[in-house]
């Protein structure tokens, strides 16, 4: 699934005893290498990521199933 801008982002994390990261996506920028997104983190902080596979779990918007 190709995530959308509102939608929740998941991040697992780099190490076993770490959190996995949560956020909602601001913005998806599309390009010839890939797609990068803006997220704003539930702690508050906005960054621009680009995922690699199997890293990454997309919960769409409340809005999108309905």
């Amino acid at each position: 699934m190709d995530p959308r801008k509102g939608d929740r982002i998941v991040v697992a994390a780099e190490t076993v005893d770490a959190p996995e990261r949560r956020g909602t996506v601001l913005k998806v920028i599309r390009s010839p290498w890939g797609a990068s997104y803006e997220v704003r983190w539930d702690d508050g902080h906005e960054t621009t990521i680009r995922p690699v596979a199997g890293t990454v779990r997309i919960l769409e918007a409340a809005a999108r199933h309905g």
